[in-house]
């Protein structure tokens, strides 16, 4: 079975041009060959205010209190006055996972649980972006800064402004098994002079190796308007304390190669017809980008996956942000826009490699 490796996505400005609307996506695609191309086409028809972080002051709120589904375990974890693991901490540490690395870097582990995994009783990709968006989510509500909105901070709250992405390059040595625990970091940057870039990698809580890597662009956009929007000062005095400059994946191994656009022409499989439910929507009320690769992926020919012979040789740590598919490997082009007048909505490139043997392992 064929195992994905890398995923570069890139939204166009008019992201959310459909999602209010309700209209229809649909179109998709898929080629062979070694080092095979395969084209996928979709269309689409009271709180406590928080002074200072890292010495420089913030505005924001600060998750405080004890969470009462919580309560029973705490009380489970006492002895004697002291937690069994050590010393107490907060309920809400238990929750969102702590900082470290003087405030700079958020932590959070989770358990690979029996619905986050496909066929093969691994997690799917979806899975880990899901784990990535939540680790994010957390980061901004355990720092203080968290408005009202979905991600966005006090300020953007105020101005009905939303977080949005544009760009994700996602990079997976290996995928976690049912019931494995995996630990992500993750960590915040500015990205040109009107952006934020956010960067996350993913260890094997046991063996604290890297598995994964991933890095994101984001702006902000009006939530009522849908129209991107500069960043307000306000909002840059707010996030710039918890900037650290460093990259999960160097910039010579970033997948910066412009993802090609496929036509109907171009495109091998085309699937139509697609419709956003109501579930797919997230709190910000527009289709969650993790959807987008939901669906982006389910466009590959898994006749050509499913049939892929597994090979062995896993390098104990090697450097698998190279970005060089290897000869057997399957490279597919996607491509999702609407239906009615086919305005773009997200390109994606995915590379899938030859997964390592295991008989315990559905194939």
């Amino acid at each position: 079975m064929a195992l994905m490796r890398n995923a570069a996505l890139h939204f166009p400005k008019d992201l959310c041009h459909a999602e209010r609307n309700h209209d229809t996506f649909g179109r998709v695609g898929c080629a062979g060959g070694t080092r095979r191309r395969a084209a996928v086409k979709m269309k689409a028809s009271s709180k406590t205010n928080v002074d200072t972080v890292n010495g420089k002051k913030v505005n924001g709120v600060h998750v405080e209190g004890r969470i009462p589904f919580l309560d029973q375990r705490s009380a489970e974890l006492l002895k004697d006055g002291e937690s069994v693991y050590g010393a107490v901490e907060p309920n809400h540490e238990y929750l969102l996972g702590r900082f470290v690395e003087d405030r700079f870097v958020y932590r959070q582990s989770f358990v690979i649980r029996s619905y986050e995994i496909g066929p093969d009783k691994t997690a799917t990709m979806e899975t880990l972006m899901n784990l990535l968006q939540e680790t994010a989510l957390n980061h901004v509500a355990s720092a203080g800064v968290a408005g009202n909105g979905f991600g966005a901070t006090r300020e953007m709250s105020i101005r009905k402004l939303i977080w949005v992405v544009t760009r994700i390059h996602v990079q997976v040595q290996k995928f976690s098994s049912w019931g494995d625990v995996v630990e992500i970091d993750t960590w915040v940057d500015a990205a040109g002079k009107n952006g934020m870039r956010r960067d996350w990698i993913i260890r094997d809580y046991n063996t604290q190796k890297i598995i994964t890597r991933a890095t994101s662009t984001w702006v902000i956009m009006n939530r009522e308007t849908r129209r991107l929007s500069k960043i307000p000062e306000e909002v840059k005095n707010e996030v710039q304390p918890f900037y650290l400059n460093r990259a999960a994946i160097a910039t010579e191994n970033t997948d910066s190669e412009k993802i090609e656009k496929l036509t109907d022409e171009t495109a091998e499989i085309i699937r139509t017809g697609l419709a956003p439910r109501w579930s797919d929507m997230d709190a910000n009320q527009h289709v969650n980008n993790v959807k987008y690769i939901g669906w982006l992926l389910e466009s590959n020919v898994l006749e050509s996956l499913t049939s892929m012979k597994a090979k062995t040789g896993d390098e104990e740590d090697k450097q698998f942000t190279e970005g060089s598919a290897g000869a057997e490997d399957l490279e597919c082009t996607h491509l999702l826009r609407m239906e009615a007048d086919q305005a773009e909505i997200v390109r994606a490139r995915s590379v899938w490699q030859m997964k390592q043997h295991d008989d315990n392992q559905m194939t």
